[in-house]
């Protein structure tokens, strides 16, 4: 255990000291509390002991008699472990010996200042226990240093130190409390600095799991504003892409290889949309939901949908095909206004609604297998700078037939730039 303390005094202090349900702040105090009352029997000793060869025995008594208190109190918390009881014993030591050994010893200047001993104990109970307490242990130091003053004429020593010897042990009365007082505080904001430190870590951690799960600008509402989140949007565009033949494919594939199947497809979808910088909604199942100008605002929104859309199609037709069958999605887009906001107390989500959201959906779910299809309302948005070639009319349900195009690709006078377009001279 000796080589233990010199070679990792901190890893040994605090197996003593703690217990396994600790949480990290009582680990600390406990640690720091124990350290605390080796450094002071250490101190004790020494003291004792040259009280002693200077022929004061009475007043080498007094750390002597700490040291023997606090040894047996240490004792007594390994075995019970006991904070409360170690830490009050402690301090009350702490607060009432100095001021019992300036009294033996002479006064404030014939004691060369013992009394600044009992500092520690208020800087103790701030270290060691809730700081609300240590108010009460600061006034009761500074009660006692004003009543020592007052002491000072009825105390004097009969046999004063010698100048030397009185200078050495101011000395060694100033140097002791600093030293001790700043291998604490040293210790002490160490370790809160490693604290704070993890906590930014895992305070990281729990934003990128959020902005994983919300927009940046939704997320810091969530933080910092107790209200509704729900916001109009006059112009975005939406997307929906569905995977054709799922449910044949599950059954083909173990649950596994379609897990994999579609995390590699959505993730390349993932990297486009951060491309683009448009927002994933969200994935159920096979479908992938995906909208630009929310919440966000952007004129550009249906050429950059357009863009992303085209991109999944490439992607799509490039990927090696598997048992001689090729993965296809149907794509359809729709522009419009829409509704976007948080709904839910737990596993709250972003979506949208609004009747532009419904028909995106329709225009999905009653496109062509490796098609993009769009409405009128986005083909009026990118015809410009896009080709497009028109399907007819399509009845979509719960209203009226609607005319739809295929969104092909570019014009030749345009081309892309991470989702922003750019017009050739």
């Amino acid at each position: 255990m000796i080589q233990d303390l010199l070679l990792n005094p901190t890893s040994l202090l605090a197996r003593i000291s703690t217990d396994p349900g600790d949480s990290e702040e009582a680990r600390l105090q406990k640690t720091l509390l124990v350290g605390a009352v080796f450094m002071g029997i250490f101190a004790g000793t020494i003291w004792g002991i040259l009280y002693l060869l200077i022929q004061r025995p009475l007043a080498g008594s007094i750390p002597l008699s700490y040291v023997a208190v606090s040894s047996l109190t240490l004792g007594f918390f390994a075995v019970t472990h006991r904070h409360h009881l170690l830490l009050f014993s402690h301090l009350l030591l702490i607060l009432l010996l100095p001021i019992l050994l300036m009294m033996v010893l002479g006064g404030l200047v014939n004691s060369s200042a013992v009394i600044l001993w009992a500092l520690i104990c208020p800087l103790g109970a701030l270290l060691f226990s809730e700081p609300r307490h240590a108010p009460r242990w600061f006034l009761a130091y500074l009660g006692l240093l004003v009543a020592s003053g007052f002491l000072q004429p009825y105390v004097s020593n009969a046999r004063p130190f010698s100048t030397e010897l009185l200078t050495t042990f101011f000395v060694l009365n100033l140097g002791g409390v600093s030293t001790l007082s700043f291998i604490l505080l040293y210790y002490f904001v160490g370790q809160k600095n490693r604290f704070l430190a993890l906590l930014r870590i895992e305070q990281e951690k729990s934003e990128n799991l959020l902005l994983n799960i919300l927009p940046r600008e939704i997320a810091a509402i969530l933080k910092n504003e107790q209200r509704t989140i729900a916001d109009q949007f006059d112009g975005a565009s939406i997307l929906f892409a569905d995977l054709v033949g799922f449910t044949p494919l599950t059954a083909e594939l173990p649950p596994v290889e379609m897990v994999e199947l579609l995390n590699d497809v959505f993730s390349q979808f993932d990297a486009l949309v951060e491309k683009y910088d448009l927002e994933k909604i969200r994935t159920i199942g096979d479908n992938y939901m995906v909208a630009a100008g929310v919440p966000r605002r952007r004129p550009d929104h249906a050429q950059a949908m357009a863009g992303m859309a085209l991109e999944m199609s490439e992607y799509l037709r490039r990927r090696p095909s598997r048992n001689g069958k090729r993965l296809e999605f149907r794509i359809g887009i729709n522009s419009g206004p829409v509704v976007g906001g948080v709904i839910g107390r737990k596993k709250f989500v972003y979506d949208l609604w609004g009747d532009a959201v419904n028909i995106a959906s329709r225009m999905e779910s009653q496109g062509v297998p490796g098609k993009i299809q769009i409405t009128r309302e986005t083909y009026e948005i990118i015809k410009q700078e896009f080709v497009c070639e028109p399907r007819g009319t399509v009845v979509v349900k719960g209203r009226d037939a609607m005319e739809t195009w295929y969104l092909v690709g570019r014009q030749s006078g345009s081309i892309a730039i991470e989702g922003r377009k750019i017009s050739e001279n």
